[in-house]
């Protein structure tokens, strides 16, 4: 992995530690040094080799005994909506996008608190203030915008995407927890693929697939959906 010309990179590697998504197994994490503001073009280089943003850290999973973690993208020229996300599409025509700058807004914030209290009650995330919103989803370095989706007035839900070279990055999004009809989660990435596309970018990065994640194997039904293996981008053959 070659960073840009004149660029330098540190890592560092975590401790083994609890995981996030498969609670009977540790992790252990490698983080881009984090005194080193990556540009967007260093972003985008890392983005190609599977690492993520989570505020202004970039990180990857480096389990020694778990290869669970597997980035994923989707080649949105290539992507063609199942029936299913066509109706979600249909059923949310209603709904506007609204871009804002990736910075604090109350009203975001109170729907992410919904959110976060409804879908994550017990865990690590429940009860956020507004420091730890702001340090998970903004950066000081990165080209991100929110993105609102509106009924009229109404805000449903927020859609924090990282604007890379060839790519977007599908950093987090929160939603009305009661508007599940909606689909809006489903929504969202449709919303990506259609706004990379109209930006001429190559790719949607989604992040981690993750098998035997219920929160996580959603993203099975992108297809085709590229996946990470032994350093090359490979598309997973079971995606419908």
């Amino acid at each position: 992995m070659k960073p840009p010309t004149g660029t330098q990179l540190g890592f560092f590697v975590t401790p083994p530690h609890k995981c996030g998504y498969l609670p009977d197994r540790s992790a252990v994490t490698i983080f881009v040094d984090p005194r080193r503001r990556p540009s967007v073009a260093t972003y985008t280089m890392l983005s190609q080799h599977g690492f993520r943003r989570s505020g202004d850290h970039v990180y990857r999973p480096q389990c020694p005994d778990c290869m669970a973690c597997i980035p994923a993208r989707i080649p949105v020229d290539q992507f063609v909506p199942s029936r299913a996300q066509r109706r979600t599409l249909r059923a949310n025509a209603d709904v506007t996008l609204v871009p804002k700058s990736s910075t604090y807004h109350a009203e975001h914030f109170e729907l992410y608190e919904r959110y976060v209290n409804a879908r994550h009650r017990g865990g690590s995330m429940e009860n956020p203030d507004r420091d730890s919103y702001l340090e998970f989803l903004t950066s000081g370095w990165a080209d991100s915008v929110f993105y609102e989706f509106r009924l009229r007035e109404r805000l449903l839900g927020v859609a924090v995407v990282d604007h890379l070279h060839d790519g977007l990055s599908a950093v987090y999004t929160f939603f009305d927890p009661e508007e599940a009809g909606r689909s809006l989660g489903r929504l969202a990435v449709l919303k990506q693929v259609e706004l990379a596309r109209a930006l001429q970018l190559k790719w949607l990065y989604l992040g981690y697939w993750i098998e035997d994640c219920r929160k996580m194997s959603y993203k099975r039904e992108y297809a085709p959906l590229e996946v990470l293996r032994d350093g090359q981008w490979v598309v997973l053959e079971d995606s419908p």
